[in-house]
């Protein structure tokens, strides 16, 4: 079980009553917040912070748990920031500084100078805030009482964050055949990558693949394709029944080779080309969303950095109640009639089911890239609602994250012919000012679309890595983007 150390903040100036005070405070509080907060993970107390020798020890002890993913510190009563300086130089985990105290009234009628020694938050948190702020740390705060439901779900919010700065450096990408040529926004630097965000992006044949995908046992190929056609609608659109089966039993195969393949070698993320299928039958189309399903990161055409950011999406997310879906996901075309503006989001194939609403189901159609089989895929429709698209962009001298507000619709009219997955929606604060922020920031045709992560946990996450990040929402105007994009430009030139 992951867990969050709780670590409170004093000294031996006022003495003992005090200090059993401090501790007792401090349990009730761990232990109110580990039962609001235990779905997403543990609250653990540490002994109260006292000196620096036991902010040393609690903060390797921290950065060496397996199991931690992060610390909270609160100064119940005036912690002199000094005996924090060490400590915090040891600290590899995400730090959460919670501004809160242990009253949330003033006791009007009995209050007294020892009720004011033991309750000074408010300038015990500011004397901590100084020093993690000179010496530069990255953290995250939070203000008010730690009883309000408000103050609770924007911990639970920052834990996911932990959780995604910490397993960021878990995530490996398998690249199936290189980048589709001459495009310019799926290219980046790997190895910066790998020291900003710990991520490992490897390259392999694609016939290396293929090997594993024909090693699958035709009684293993039917028994998927029987749980496809249980689960799934089945649409001939007036295909042979038998031939149309052929085409699904092919993404089958692949989604079982595949999903050993990534076990063996140990990769939670995957990317192919449709330009380079080597002996595949088909683009993987059904059987990729079948793996981002089950929480497998995917980018087109060689996108490793959408890959990446859809596995870290995932793992954000998983376990989450009532999740509304994480797909990869590319802006294909718009609707401009005014009032009704909005983006026809989709790709060839390759869109998570679980973004779906309503059925889903299994159609065979020509593909036109790629020169191979007509593929499987899964068509629906995406739900409605308030989302983010992402976008993880290389500019050469640094790593930038777009972050769009985006809200999700329902077109006015059916599809029929469109044989793909899709979803519709209008960015903040318009499809106007919404577009041409993400084209002056840079940001790319491919993203990482969820439901259920907000700008402010995936700017947190940004904050952590040390990259750029710029936020496109209901407050986004041109004039003042721009602004910032320069003045971002000239920091990172003498960064």
């Amino acid at each position: 079980m992951k867990k969050l150390y709780f670590a409170v903040g004093s000294q031996d100036l006022y003495g003992d009553e005090c200090l059993k005070q401090v501790a007792e405070d401090s349990r009730q509080m761990a232990e109110f917040l580990n039962e609001k907060l235990k779905d997403v993970a543990e609250v653990e107390l540490v002994p109260t912070i006292i000196n620096s020798e036991s902010c040393i020890t609690t903060m390797r002890q921290a950065s060496c748990d397996d199991d931690c993913i992060g610390v909270i510190t609160w100064m119940h009563t005036f912690s002199p920031a000094k005996m924090w300086i060490k400590g915090l130089q040891e600290l590899r985990k995400p730090l959460l500084h919670l501004h809160t105290q242990a009253n949330e009234k003033l006791p009007y009628d009995a209050i007294d100078m020892d009720f004011m020694n033991e309750n000074q938050s408010a300038h015990g948190d500011r004397e901590y805030g100084h020093i993690v702020s000179r010496m530069g740390i990255e953290r995250k705060v939070i203000v008010g009482h730690w009883s309000d439901k408000k103050v609770q779900e924007r911990i639970a919010s920052w834990m996911r964050t932990a959780i995604g700065i910490m397993e960021s450096s878990h995530i490996r990408v398998m690249r199936i055949a290189d980048n589709m040529r001459n495009v310019a926004v799926t290219e980046g630097d790997k190895v910066e990558a790998q020291i900003k965000f710990g991520w490992e992006i490897d390259a392999y044949p694609v016939n290396e693949i293929a090997e594993a995908v024909s090693a699958v046992s035709k009684a293993d190929t039917d028994a998927l394709v029987e749980e496809y056609y249980s689960k799934y609608d089945i649409l001939l659109e007036g295909r042979d029944p038998e031939e149309f089966k052929k085409h699904v039993a092919a993404q089958a195969q692949i989604e079982i080779g595949f999903e050993r393949f990534l076990e063996e070698k140990n990769y939670q993320a995957i990317v192919t080309h449709f330009g380079d299928l080597g002996s595949l039958k088909q683009l993987p189309g059904l059987a990729i969303q079948r793996l981002m399903e089950k929480g497998y990161g995917f980018g087109g055409e060689g996108d490793w950095k959408t890959a990446a950011m859809v596995r870290l999406m995932k793992i954000m997310t998983a376990g989450m109640k009532d999740a509304k879906g994480t797909s990869f996901m590319e802006d294909y075309t718009y609707n401009l009639v005014p009032g009704k503006e909005g983006i026809l989001e989709a790709h060839m194939l390759e869109v998570c089911p679980t973004i779906s609403d309503g059925p889903i189901s299994i159609k065979v159609n020509p593909l036109t890239m790629g020169d191979r089989e007509d593929p499987a895929r899964l068509v629906f429709t995406s739900k409605t609602g308030s989302a983010i698209a992402t976008s993880l962009i290389d500019l050469g001298n640094r790593f930038r994250l777009i972050i769009n507000e985006v809200d999700c619709k329902k077109t006015e009219k059916p599809m029929p012919k469109l044989p793909v997955a899709t979803a519709f929606w209008t960015p903040e604060p318009s499809l106007e000012t919404g577009a041409a922020a993400w084209i002056y920031a840079g940001g790319a045709h491919h993203t990482a679309f969820s439901y259920d992560l907000t700008a402010e946990q995936m700017g947190d996450w940004a904050n952590a890595m040390g990259i750029e990040t710029v936020y496109i929402d209901k407050d986004t105007n041109i004039r003042q983007l721009r602004n910032e994009l320069r003045w971002n430009e000239a920091y990172y030139k003498f960064h």
